[in-house]
């Protein structure tokens, strides 16, 4: 024994003398609950009277009324007995007993002996229950039971495996307890002990089905404990395959929520309610059998030729009874339209032509003509074209519906040809022409007969179609100087006339670099400065002339002074005066004269001042 291992016995001891104890007593737990395969641990504690000491501790088991040693400690050490807990058992120093990897056998009775030597000994036993939970499934019938069967049949198998003690086992159905009554239901256990000790328990339920329980939910239960608590295991819940014979059948059509029409896609669909399904046979006629796998036939684009009565037949061998339905198909459908007259010749302009459409449908029709792209020309069966020209040319269609059904429609073509001269329409296909680059031009020309188109321009490579009167050509051609000079001509022509139109080609303009922009704009600029400066001058000379006149009439009053100054008020001073310097003779400046009817003499003529703000 250890150091610390005799310290702690002798604190014991001591404890125990403390206490003032009269007597050996020893304390262990009645039950001790284990789970296999795992570790566990029974305690053992004792009082020692004040007057003694303590002497070992001894821990046995009890098998077939014999008592067997394991292991005893005193204060030497432990001292480990033969048997089969050799190598899976220890004691501490609290004097508990562990084993590790706990079995069945393991569960029995154990005794606690504590020796304290004039006190004698005393020991008590505690009893080891041990468990393990079952590993539980279930395995119902593959094969289906028939509800007609007067025997119980077998259902399921419950096996419920290496549980410890055994499990017990429960049916339920639909959540409800399945009692065995011999009956109607009977429930057989068979439990087995394997070599490890541990319990499998197999639990087989018969019974008799009925049609209704073919949607009833079983399933098994164990029932066990484990550790002293008592627990369940459940499986899954699993239904059985019951066989009972056909007693209705239903025969249902499989299609769009609408009335029947041409080129829907229907289903006609047998369904008898017995299991397993009966084998189908559909006819349209008695002894002509339809290919109809699992009871369904399908039109993937039905045609008026399926309308009418079809029936579903199953003979069920089980009841040797046969079942019989039948529906109805109506499909609506238009015929192809026919148009009269059939043939016609082609009309030359200024002629009548008329056109009768009719069809056959189910119900009422609707007729309408209409020309290429769909616009609008007439309505009902009769489509009269008048003085025709060359517009009238053109593919026309009868097209035939049905009010009462959407959807359904029909029609039929006509080619009208009007005998003309060409009428050309022409197109560039780029906006410029660039030098030695390629341009395509196109001509259309509409005539019947057909017409022949030329270009003017022997170089270029054409390419030309023809389609209903109708005659397109296409022109590519390098662009030279000369091309940009004479333009292109195409010309239409057939027996009754031609049309030509010219091609004018436009070169594409350069683009202005910004320094020749700015160059020109300041040119510009200069030029309207020079302008200005010119215009005021003449507009200078003229009221200087202007004045010149009035002053030689006399119409200008002049000052005593020989100058005079014409000014507005002080604050105005500011403003532009233009001064007039007159350059007359003084005998011409003589004769003028004043406001008051007296000459004036040359110097007082020397210098004027007018003001031009006025």
């Amino acid at each position: 024994m250890s150091v610390a291992r005799l310290a702690l016995a002798c604190l014991l001891l001591a404890a125990c003398r403390s206490r003032g104890a009269n007597s050996l007593e020893v304390h262990v737990p009645k039950v001790v609950e284990a789970e296999i395969g795992k570790e566990t641990s029974i305690s053992c504690n004792f009082v020692i009277p004040e007057n003694s000491t303590y002497a070992y501790v001894k821990w046995l088991y009890m098998e077939k009324n014999e008592r067997k040693e394991i292991l005893s400690k005193t204060q030497v050490g432990v001292d480990h007995k033969e048997s089969d807990l050799k190598e899976r058992v220890n004691i501490s120093d609290d004097f508990t007993l562990t084993i590790s990897k706990v079995t069945p056998k393991d569960a029995r009775t154990y005794l606690c002996q504590v020796g304290a030597g004039s006190a004698g000994f005393v020991e008590k036993q505690v009893d080891l229950r041990v468990s393990k939970a079952p590993e539980t499934s279930v395995t119902s019938v593959t094969e289906g039971i028939p509800a007609s069967k007067n025997e119980l049949s077998q259902i399921a198998t419950c096996i419920s495996k290496n549980g410890f003690p055994p499990p017990n086992i429960t049916w339920y159905k639909d959540q409800h307890l399945l009692h065995s009554d011999k009956t109607q239901t009977e429930v057989h256990h068979a439990v087995t002990r394997e070599s490890n000790g541990l319990f499998s328990v197999r639990s087989t339920l018969s019974g008799r089905v009925t049609k209704e329980d073919r949607n009833a939910l079983y399933h098994c239960q164990a029932n066990y404990s484990l550790l002293g608590i008592n627990r369940t295991s459940q499986t899954e819940s699993f239904q059985v395959k019951v066989f009972y014979p056909s007693e209705n059948i239903n025969f249902d059509i499989d299609g769009p929520d609408r009335e029947l029409k041409e080129g829907d896609r229907v289903t006609l669909r047998c369904k008898a309610d017995g299991n397993p399904e009966p084998d189908y046979n559909i006819f349209k006629v008695e002894d002509s059998t339809l290919d109809a796998p699992n009871g369904e036939l399908t039109f993937e684009h039905i045609t008026k030729e399926d309308s009418g009565p079809y029936y579903c037949r199953v003979f069920d061998f089980e009841s040797m009874k046969e079942l019989t339905a039948n529906v109805s198909l109506s499909v609506n459908y238009i015929d192809v339209p026919t148009i009269t007259p059939v043939h016609h010749e082609a009309l030359k302009e200024g002629e009548d032509l008329h056109l009768d459409c009719d069809a056959k449908g189910s119900k009422p029709l609707d007729f309408k003509w209409k020309k290429q792209k769909g616009k609008l020309v007439a309505r009902g069966k009769k489509l009269s074209l008048l003085n025709v020209t060359h517009e009238t040319l053109g593919n026309y269609s009868c097209v035939v519906t049905m009010p009462e059904v959407a959807g359904l429609v029909h029609s039929k073509h006509v080619f009208v040809n009007v005998y003309s001269k060409p009428v050309l329409m022409a197109e560039v296909h780029q906006e410029y022409a660039e030098l030695n680059k390629l341009i395509s031009l196109s001509c259309i020309a509409v005539a019947v007969p057909k017409a022949t188109i030329l270009w003017s321009a022997p170089n270029g490579t054409s390419g030309h179609s023809h389609r209903n009167g109708q005659v397109n050509s296409t022109l590519q051609i390098q662009v030279t100087p000369e091309l940009l000079k004479s333009g292109v001509n195409c010309t239409a022509q057939n027996s009754l006339g031609l049309a030509e139109y010219h091609f004018s080609l436009q070169k594409r303009p350069h683009p202005t670099s910004p320094s020749t922009r700015i160059d020109k704009e300041a040119q510009e600029s200069q030029g309207v400065i020079i302008v200005a400066v010119v215009v005021g001058i003449l507009l200078i000379a003229v009221l200087g002339a202007v004045l010149y006149f009035l002053h030689k009439k006399g119409k200008l009053p002049c000052g005593r002074s020989g100058k005079q100054e014409i000014t507005r008020p002080e604050a105005h001073k500011d403003e532009i005066v233009v001064e007039v310097k007159s350059d007359k003779l003084p005998e011409e400046a003589g004769l003028l004269q004043g406001a008051n009817g007296e000459k004036k003499s040359a110097g007082d003529q020397g210098e004027r001042y007018i003001d031009l703000r006025n």
